[in-house]
């Protein structure tokens, strides 16, 4: 018998699809490859795609539907099985859901919640339960203080990166104090930063002099925007120390809020959330073809929309470059 020189595609691995399909966009993972063959539907249904949960762009879009990016992060957390890495969604609209996340998701490394409605209280009950988190992400989180920040660094030893940028609209009028409390706490809570941004908080020379007398391993310092601090005197004093700003080359002009305004017809997709309960129930049944069975919260829940020609980059976040 001559043996085929093509291999066949579900006969791989699960690890291995999985490591294929996480390079697929989100869309496509949970619509279009489990309708490929019953094995890809399973890696889909399981683990192995979702170590790292990368859904920001998607959320970005779906923040006047709180609803649904509840159902896609506990939809999506809970087929990692514990597994998961990596969380990146913008503008968690509840406590809860960051609570489902704490207890759910132990092992995380990575957490990037940017303008996410969550608060001290909440932050100082789930931080004991995410011990493994090395990089944060809690930019423009406006409901948060020096409190939260230190039960993060309090209970995530291991924290090596932090981004705190915060929006020109989020710190206009606020206390500069308690943008102080919050540095003091950085300093006091995470020694081992190598990594920290900062952008447009208020806060002064001493409070990031503080920070960097604590944080000696500090490489890097995004501190664009913040105007009190005296960028010469740091690099006197940290000649090694790579900062970025004060001083801004880019600016915060009317073209993101022109593009987040009502009356935009700019580019922008969504598509509808499946309902992954019936899903979860006839995978690993006896009965193969009922995971293609049609009928209500399968795949055909899930409606694609189109708005415009194509999805525009420049909407996924502010106008300031990505930090190095």
């Amino acid at each position: 018998m001559v043996e085929s020189e093509y291999r066949c595609w579900e006969e791989l691995l699960p690890d291995a699809l999985g490591l294929v399909f996480r390079n697929l966009p989100l869309q496509e993972v949970l619509t279009v490859v489990p309708r490929v063959c019953k094995s890809w539907g399973r890696v889909v249904a399981g683990p192995y795609c979702w170590q790292e949960i990368d859904i920001e762009e998607w959320s970005q879009q779906r923040q006047s539907r709180p609803d649904q990016l509840v159902r896609m992060v506990e939809l999506l957390v809970r087929r990692s099985s514990g597994a998961c890495r990596r969380i990146s969604v913008s503008g968690l609209p509840c406590h809860p859901l960051f609570s489902f996340i704490g207890d759910h998701a132990r092992a995380l490394r990575t957490l990037e919640i940017p303008r996410s409605d969550i608060s001290d209280a909440v932050v100082e009950a789930v931080a004991p339960g995410l011990p493994n988190l090395t990089f944060l992400d809690v930019s423009s989180c406006t409901k948060i203080g020096a409190r939260a920040l230190e039960a993060f660094g309090s209970h995530c030893r291991s924290l090596a990166a932090l981004r705190r940028v915060m929006h020109p609209i989020d710190v206009a009028g606020r206390n500069a104090c308690g943008q102080h409390d919050e540095a003091r706490a950085i300093a006091r809570t995470m020694p081992g930063l190598r990594h920290l941004e900062v952008g447009y908080m208020l806060v002064t020379t001493e409070a990031i002099l503080e920070v960097l007398s604590r944080c000696r391993g500090l490489e890097f310092v995004d501190l664009r925007g913040c105007w009190a601090v005296d960028e010469a005197l740091l690099r006197e004093r940290h000649p090694g120390l790579s900062v970025l700003g004060p001083a801004v080359d880019d600016c915060f002009e009317n073209s993101y809020w022109e593009e987040c305004s009502d009356d935009d017809d700019d580019d922008v997709y969504s598509w509808e959330l499946m309902d992954d309960d019936e899903y979860y129930a006839v995978v690993g049944s006896d009965d193969d073809e009922a995971v293609w069975a049609d009928g209500p919260g399968l795949v055909e829940n899930l409606e694609v929309r189109f708005y415009g020609g194509g999805f525009s980059e420049s909407y996924a976040g502010f106008d300031w470059p990505a930090s190095p």
